[in-house]
């Protein structure tokens, strides 16, 4: 089942298409996913649309040999994203994935029995305001201890990077299960020492069958390029540390919906095992080229490891 385990990072802004690339790029989609990604006018939204369809039809191709034309992917009426009609088989029994984008950078992870979440986010200083009033608008997501957590972690700049370790997490998590953040993500509460050994309690209830991932790249990073994207010039001057978070948990917490969508939901308790204590891998970073079939003539060239580049954080082993 490891070959199930695939995690992905692209990072948009490193692909500057001429419109003729752009539409070489897109034509590798089916026509309903064309039109959902050239309805945005900015083009940095398309990129990142065209680079979140383009991940899931590669790694679905990767994992399963699905042929491009033969994979249907669909939502739930929350917005997850599925593949219908698996043809994972019994090797996969219950194979899904998912994405994540935010500033320049699209993740996707999958999984081949449990449930996986994955949230990416690049932890920008506030410009207008204090980090201690940027945060209190959040305060209603947190529950109490972790607020008393954030709060009290130290200087400015590590209570938000805690601040955005924990917003993460819960991202991780909603939209594991297939839901968003009326989930009431201030009933799921995170445990960790010093992140690690990271565990999860719901109204005060551990769940015991979820594990949780953070990635985040080891230095903090000054944008300022001549030419770049409107995201980096919006953080021109401004520092900024990328964090992903990933979740691992069982199939009977998917909300109902996406329960209709998945394989399976029950699993006894050995073959349940099996999928949670599958060895997490690092994230690895793809270019556009590597997501375009070679049936378009394109070659695929070879992903580069990030683990030496991306401080793996935390953990929990069963």
């Amino acid at each position: 089942m490891e070959k199930g385990v695939k995690r992905w990072l692209v990072d948009t802004s490193k692909w500057n298409p001429t419109p003729h690339d752009f539409s070489s790029a897109l034509s590798v989609l089916p026509q309903h996913e064309r039109s959902s990604i050239t309805r945005f006018l900015r083009m940095e939204d398309r990129k990142q649309a065209l680079v979140s369809r383009m991940l899931q039809y590669a790694l679905i191709h990767e994992v399963l040999g699905i042929p491009y034309n033969e994979i249907v992917i669909k939502r739930t009426f929350e917005g997850k994203p599925y593949l219908e009609c698996s043809k994972a088989g019994v090797e996969f029994p219950n194979f899904n994935f998912n994405v994540s984008h935010h500033g320049d950078y699209v993740a996707i992870a999958s999984e081949p029995l449990c449930l996986v979440g994955v949230d990416v986010v690049c932890c920008i200083k506030p410009m207008k305001e204090s980090v201690p009033e940027f945060i209190e608008n959040f305060s209603s997501y947190f529950s109490s201890l972790e607020w008393d957590n954030i709060i009290s972690t130290g200087t400015s700049d590590e209570i938000l990077v805690d601040f955005y370790r924990y917003w993460c997490l819960k991202e991780a998590f909603v939209k594991a299960v297939g839901s968003g953040l009326a989930y009431g993500v201030d009933k799921v509460e995170f445990h960790h020492t010093n992140w690690t050994n990271i565990s999860v309690k719901v109204d005060g209830e551990p769940l015991t069958e979820w594990r949780f991932w953070l990635f985040k790249l080891p230095e903090r990073h000054w944008v300022a390029q001549l030419q770049a994207s409107r995201y980096q010039q919006a953080m021109k001057g401004r520092m900024y540390m990328l964090t992903v978070a990933v979740a691992r948990g069982h199939p009977r917490f998917a909300t109902e919906n996406y329960k209709r969508a998945i394989s399976k939901a029950e699993f006894d308790v050995e073959e349940y095992n099996k999928g949670l204590n599958l060895p997490n891998v690092a994230f690895v970073t793809r270019v556009i080229e590597q997501l375009i079939p070679v049936s378009h003539g394109e070659e695929r060239l070879t992903g580069q490891d990030i683990c030496s580049d991306c401080l793996h954080l935390s953990s929990r082993e069963a």
